[in-house]
Formats: C-alpha cells, sequence, structure tokens
C-alpha cells in the first residue's frame, strides 16, 4: 500500500480537522460508484479508508509514523461498506453534506417535497420549401404528445376530490433514518418511496387520465420560421414539449430543420449561387438577360467579351444573416455553351470567322455527311 499521507494528499504535519477534510474530498473522488468503469476503485477507495482510520486515531498515527504499517497491523482496515453501511455515493452526500450533493442538483437540502417531474423534451423534423428557409415562413406543427388532462385540471384527482398529504412521509416528500458509520451515526435523506417525492398521494384517480394528470393527444403549434434557417438548424419552443405527471411543467419542443432543394438555386452559407447558360456568340457580342430571382425578374446584362464561367456578383440578393443585419449575395456564374450540331451554313460562318483570326480549325471537309453530300453534288 502506498503511504497514508499520499494518499490522503496532505502533509505528515496535517492536523485532524486538514485529514478529515482531505478524506471526505478523496472519498468522494474515488468512490466505485463515481467510477464505475475502474476495476480497480474499489481497492483504491478500501484503501483509502484505512489510511484514513489509522491517521484519524492519534494513537495508531503515531504508531504509524514511527514503525511504519508495521506500527499498525499491516494493510487491514475496514471496507468502503464498513465505513458508510454499504451506501453508494448519494449516501456520502448525504452524510457529508446534508442531503445536497455539492455539484449541485438532487435535493434542495431543506427536506421539503420535491415537486412534480418535468415533461419530457420531444422532437420534430419539419421539411421546408427553399424560399421558405431564405425569407422564413410560418409553418403549422402536428404532433402527438402528453397534455394536461382537463378533467382534473393536472392534478390526478377524481371529480370533487384533491390529493392528500403522504402518510408516511407527511407531506415532506421525503424520509429520513440514521445510520451507523465508523464517524458515528449520521442522518441520511431520500424521496419518499410512497408519493415519489410529491408529499402527496391520489385516493380517488381521475378516471381519465387514471391519475397520472395528463393525457397523450395530438396537438398543433404555429411555429415562426425565421429566415436564413438552413439544414440542420434546431429551433427550441419552450414549454411545447411533454407536460409532466401531476401538474408538472412542460419540457420543450426541439424543431429539426430540412430544406428541399432548389432547381436553380444553391445555397453556400448566406449567398445564392446559380448558372446561366448562353452561347458563343452571346458571350462574343454582349447579351441582355431576364434573370429569375427569388425576389423576382430582374434584367441582367452580360457584356462582351465574358469568358466562361465568369462569375458577377448581385450584393445584397442572398439569404438574411441569421445573426447579423442585412443579406448574402446572389452569384451568377456564367455557362457558356458550345453547340454540338451545326448546319452547313453555321458551319461555313464559323469557318470564315476562323479564317479571318488565322485559327486552325478540323477538316475543311467538314462531317461524313457533308463529305458524302459533296461527293454527289
Amino acid at each position: 500500500m502506498a503511504d497514508y499521507y499520499e494518499l490522503l494528499g496532505v502533509d505528515r504535519s496535517a492536523s485532524a480537522d486538514e485529514i478529515k477534510k482531505a478524506y471526505r474530498r478523496r472519498a468522494r473522488d474515488l468512490h466505485p460508484d463515481a467510477n464505475p468503469d475502474d476495476p480497480r476503485a474499489e481497492d483504491r477507495f478500501k484503501e483509502l479508508a484505512v489510511a484514513y482510520q489509522v491517521l484519524s486515531d492519534d494513537d495508531q498515527r503515531d504508531r504509524y509514523d514511527r514503525f511504519g504499517e508495521a506500527g499498525v497491523g499491516g494493510a487491514g482496515g475496514p471496507s468502503a461498506e464498513d465505513i458508510f453501511g454499504g451506501g453508494g455515493l448519494g449516501d456520502i452526500f448525504d452524510a457529508f453534506f446534508g442531503g445536497s450533493s455539492p455539484f449541485g442538483g438532487g435535493g434542495d437540502g431543506r427536506g421539503g417535497p420535491a415537486g412534480p417531474p418535468r415533461g419530457q423534451d420531444m422532437e420534430v423534423v419539419l421539411d421546408l420549401e427553399f424560399e421558405q428557409a431564405v425569407f422564413g415562413a410560418e409553418i403549422s406543427v402536428d404532433l402527438r404528445l402528453p397534455q394536461r388532462c382537463d378533467d382534473c385540471g393536472g392534478t390526478g384527482a377524481g371529480e370533487g376530490t384533491q390529493p392528500v398529504t403522504c402518510a408516511d412521509c407527511n407531506g415532506a416528500g421525503q424520509v429520513r433514518r440514521v445510520r451507523q458509520s465508523m464517524l458515528g451515526q449520521m442522518m441520511t435523506t431520500s424521496a419518499c418511496p410512497r408519493c415519489s417525492g410529491l408529499g402527496e398521494v391520489i385516493a380517488t384517480p381521475c378516471s381519465g387520465c387514471r391519475g397520472e394528470g395528463r393525457i397523450t393527444a395530438e396537438r398543433t403549434y404555429q411555429v415562426e420560421v425565421p429566415g436564413g434557417v438552413d439544414t440542420g438548424a434546431t429551433l427550441r419552443l419552450s414549454q411545447r414539449g411533454a407536460v409532466g405527471a401531476r401538474g408538472g411543467a412542460a419540457g420543450d419542443l426541439y424543431v429539426h430543420i430540412r430544406v428541399a432543394a432548389h432547381e436553380q438555386y444553391e445555397r453556400e452559407e448566406n449567398d445564392l449561387v446559380t448558372h446561366v447558360p448562353i452561347s458563343i456568340a452571346q458571350a462574343a457580342l454582349g447579351t441582355e438577360l431576364t434573370l429569375t430571382t427569388l425576389d423576382g425578374d430582374e434584367e441582367f446584362s452580360v457584356p462582351a467579351g465574358t469568358q466562361p464561367h465568369h462569375q458577377f456578383v448581385l450584393k445584397g440578393r442572398g439569404v438574411p444573416r441569421l445573426r447579423g443585419r442585412g443579406r448574402g449575395d446572389l452569384r451568377v456564374i456564367i455557362d457558356v455553351e458550345i453547340p454540338t450540331k451545326l448546319s452547313d451554313h453555321e458551319e461555313q460562318l464559323l469557318r470564315q470567322f476562323a479564317e479571318e483570326r488565322g485559327e486552325v480549325t478540323g477538316s475543311s471537309g467538314g462531317g461524313l455527311f457533308s463529305r458524302i453530300k459533296s461527293a454527289f453534288s
């Protein structure tokens, strides 16, 4: 076994109070319940208990300081169960912190009833059209979830009756018991098993909800979708989830967004991107086009000499910024289409154009059809 002082994390000159505080801190960290994936957790906790038993006793500590483990009978000592009466980590909190976890949650330390439990959070997937995601919309969402029972008003009690005080805990919602440990008698507190910590029981359950205080039914919510959302975004609707039993507060509703694709536009963050096809002549000579945007039709000028894949940017015509002001841009990418079929006259014109520019082209005889046609002319 390691040095007892090292196990507790104290100096050899530590006072009894410092040793006690160090043991409480280390016991909380090393308890097997707090380390379920560590196979050595129980052994280390037992070693810690032995170290504390020795160093908390003046006579044993003196012998240990002079002779080491041999002076106190070796590595024997109480187990974790001897110290805490077989309890778990929650009992350590009960013993040292008056029933309240030092990490928060689980009891308020005042012995009062815990109250009705909060309802579950709910989730739903909302499918949006591309334009709805860009500009925002109000969408109806239908879902089936636990709701307050109107027959009993959520109390769970039958008509003309009320919940009654729990006889086991006298309405406190908690029961106390005294346990014996090496540190003396310790008072522990836990939720009353009869009323589940509510402090009240239902003598005559409501026939509509069978004492639950809630029923499962269809519900429709109007969801305000802000402009600029995209696939993967989640909207949280506070207290729109399942209602808790016996008057418990409702959980939250999480709406997961899924946006349909658009036939013309793609989205890149807050920008919209579209491809516009034009011919060789339009690219060389320039043209005027009518561009269909999400805001309506707009006249768009393509200047002469525009190259393939050239990108024009229309400022402020993109997607509204979800967490900011203004909108992204609309990016128009020009695709110059090369014709795959030419008439004889079109081919002749292109060859004349190439000759004027001194450009080398394919066979002047044209394609197979043209050569066959020339043979019979």
